[in-house]
């Protein structure tokens, strides 16, 4: 079913990521990627080791957002968002904004100022995303549409956009 902001009020909830809540989460993921199959990305380790940096987006009980991140043991200065998706019907209502912004104010609490993330250069979407909350994009090569990849990020043949945010004050 498809709902709207016309449909009812919405009221966003953000709260940490609880593994009770992977099962329903896990089950409508490759329908919210338009059938492709994204469940590999997101293993329940997440929602159980990572409880503090990610975070689920409800309205009106249901799970409409997530997002999986947590902070970098190797690089004190660093955190990083591993995974992160909104529902197709709630996309461009400040729901993915939103669970970013709850991800930065975790990770500032634990001193963090820097923020990476990945993405594939065929995600454009991603990339818009990501570049109009403010991240920058780092990498060696530009492809054919100019964006800067990092060739073989992923292994042979999966170059990578990078991202990286510096969180202020």
């Amino acid at each position: 079913m498809s709902r709207t902001p016309a449909d009812s009020e919405i009221r966003l909830k953000i709260h940490c990521a609880d593994p009770a809540h992977y099962d329903y989460l896990i089950s409508r993921l490759n329908d919210w990627w338009g059938g492709r199959s994204m469940r590999d990305m997101l293993p329940r380790l997440f929602f159980i080791h990572f409880r503090d940096t990610s975070f689920f987006a409800e309205q009106n009980g249901e799970i409409i957002g997530f997002l999986s991140g947590f902070l970098s043991q190797t690089r004190t200065e660093e955190a990083y968002v591993h995974f992160a998706g909104v529902h197709p019907d709630f996309r461009r209502q400040g729901v993915g904004q939103a669970l970013y912004a709850r991800f930065f104010a975790a990770v500032k609490q634990e001193g963090r100022t820097i923020v990476r993330c990945v993405t594939s250069p065929l995600n454009k979407n991603s990339i818009a995303f990501h570049t109009r909350i403010g991240f920058n994009i780092e990498g060696q090569d530009q492809d054919a549409a100019e964006i800067k990849v990092f060739p073989n990020y992923d292994g042979p043949g999966q170059d990578r956009v990078l991202f990286v945010k510096r969180l202020s004050g």
